[in-house]
């Protein structure tokens, strides 16, 4: 936990928040502070700065906030995320949310398992919880919005359009296509397939809204693998 992050409504009148979960533990087991010493800290969606213990028991923390700079700067980038089987979902949250993706959509693909779409990962609790603990890695703040559509083709023909206007387009995809670019920094919409990749019709369904599509070289990738890859190189 490199910034412990409060919510707006955890502040009372004079500043302070009182930690009872995670955080304290964390704060007491992990850190190891005590009464006086500073640690990082933020508010979800708002400021970042210090805080300091002002009060530490065995069972909760009370620290005082002193905020006064904006979390890192978001990517400029959309994602379509083919969804992945429930362990690399986990994983693949917590590092979109590192590294800086606001806005993610989970979408189902003909190589998706429709099962997956009942993991307990996808419960708003478990996707949030992920995404915390990314924010809390970068010392970020601004919580990422996910959405899903299980209906790829709808989804594509009818939403994509409007969702992707006034960006550039790619689609990540093995196969013999021009190289994925280096160093960008217009907004971006960005699309990855599940592990086995879109089928054919996918990729003309994108590329009939202006997709085009893009390859990293030979080897397969694991989604985790895939979406950190493409991210430094394209950002």
């Amino acid at each position: 936990m490199n910034l412990l992050l409060v919510n707006q409504q955890e502040i009372d009148d004079q500043g302070c928040v009182l930690l009872f979960d995670r955080r304290h533990q964390h704060i007491k087991t992990i850190h190891r502070l005590g009464k006086g010493d500073r640690l990082q800290v933020g508010v979800l969606n708002g400021l970042c700065g210090e805080a300091e213990i002002i009060e530490h028991q065995a069972d909760a923390t009370r620290i005082k906030l002193n905020l006064y700079r904006k979390p890192p700067a978001a990517l400029p980038v959309t994602l379509l995320l083919a969804l992945p089987r429930p362990r690399m979902l986990a994983r693949s949250l917590e590092h979109l949310a590192t590294l800086g993706v606001k806005k993610i959509i989970l979408m189902q693909t003909a190589r998706v398992e429709k099962s997956y779409w009942q993991s307990p990962e996808l419960k708003p609790e478990k996707i949030h919880h992920h995404l915390i603990l990314g924010l809390e890695q970068a010392k970020d703040t601004l919580l990422p919005e996910v959405t899903v559509k299980q209906l790829f083709k709808p989804f594509v023909e009818d939403e994509l359009a409007a969702l992707a206007a006034n960006s550039r387009k790619l689609v990540a995809h093995p196969g013999n296509y021009p190289a994925c670019p280096r160093g960008i920094s217009e907004q971006l919409t960005l699309a990855i397939g599940p592990e086995g990749g879109f089928v054919d019709f996918e990729i003309q369904l994108l590329e009939a809204q202006g997709f085009q599509a893009v390859q990293m070289g030979e080897r397969i990738l694991r989604v985790e693998t895939a979406v950190t890859a493409l991210l430094a190189r394209l950002f």
